[in-house]
């Protein structure tokens, strides 16, 4: 199993692509420290996970635009298990709104949770991180290619992946890689949520729409020592929509 002894921080772990990602590093064998601002469905959550093979898993309510509770998160992966090996941030929000209509506030709240957060997350393993580590952050094909009403999450994903690459270079002398995820179209909540779907402004076809667990399976592979050799990627898993935007 690729992740034995190994410990992972997963955050927005309690739905959607964060779900994903933890049943499918628990599957090999990684100990967990799941992250979420909601704690409805936590210790079930935790059952399941040890029951389908992570030694250890560990739940914690976390703002991850909240300074102090990203360092306490990732202080509490350390005391827990020992270690800290990977760390996948998936933690996102979306407003859709017309950049005419959007407040200072909605831009600092978004960009607090779909980039600061990454960036805390990122700070903190640099500190904790044995040579080995690795990052991984799921940013969006809207980093490239976007559409009306989402101005923050793009700018915000778009930064994400800029983050993505000044962390491969500053964490190549600790031994640490990162890599970003590229998602499109994902059956999850937020992609249903979408006023330009609901409007016919953007249309899916078929095959266009994937699942969580093909973001985790991408993640899982670039947390692992299969891809040694990989950092500052951006590695688009969207079913090929970006090739004929």
């Amino acid at each position: 199993m690729r992740f034995a002894d190994k410990t992972a921080i997963v955050t927005g772990a309690l739905g959607g692509i964060g779900l994903a990602c933890a049943r499918r590093l628990s599957a090999e064998g990684a100990s967990l420290v799941l992250v979420d601002r909601v704690v409805e469905g936590a210790e079930t959550l935790a059952e399941e996970l040890r029951t389908l093979g992570a030694p250890k898993v560990v739940f914690t309510r976390c703002d991850v635009a909240a300074e102090d509770d990203v360092v306490a998160a990732c202080k509490l992966a350390v005391e827990q298990t020992g270690r800290l090996d990977v760390v996948i941030n998936v933690a996102g929000m979306m407003i859709y709104k017309s950049i005419a209509d959007l407040t200072a506030a909605e831009w600092h709240e978004l960009l607090g949770v779909n980039l600061v957060g990454a960036a805390l997350f990122t700070r903190e393993a640099f500190r904790l991180m044995s040579p080995g580590g690795a990052i991984v952050n799921i940013s969006s094909i809207h980093a490239v290619q976007t559409s009306p009403l989402v101005a923050p999450y793009a700018a915000a994903k778009a930064a994400l992946a800029s983050l993505t690459r000044s962390s491969a270079i500053e964490g190549a002398s600790l031994g640490i890689r990162a890599n970003a995820i590229l998602p499109g179209a994902i059956d999850t909540p937020m992609l249903w949520a979408s006023p330009n779907l609901k409007s016919g402004a953007e249309v899916l076809e078929e095959g266009d729409v994937g699942y969580p667990h093909d973001i985790a399976h991408a993640a899982a592979f670039l947390a692992s020592d299969e891809a040694a050799f990989i950092t500052g990627a951006s590695l688009n898993v969207d079913g090929g929509r970006l090739a004929k935007l």
